[in-house]
């Protein structure tokens, strides 16, 4: 018993070759005149503002130091 493959071509369809994957583009812009997520009040994890004295006492209740109780 034989476990070659029979010889001839088994699919009717013509082979495709492969495409090359593109080079990767350079790109020449300088980087700091891009907003990085650091640059935003939610790369700080901050808060979206809510509105209101309610939220701003809230705030202002949850991030005061431990020394001004």
């Amino acid at each position: 018993m034989s476990t070659a493959p029979a010889p001839g071509p088994r699919d009717s369809k013509p082979s495709q070759p492969e495409r090359p994957k593109p080079k990767p583009v350079l790109v020449f812009d300088d980087p700091l005149d891009q907003q990085s997520a650091d640059d935003t009040d939610r790369g700080w994890g901050e808060r979206a503002p809510a509105g209101g004295s309610a939220a701003d006492l809230a705030r202002f209740l949850d991030e005061k130091p431990p020394h001004h109780i």
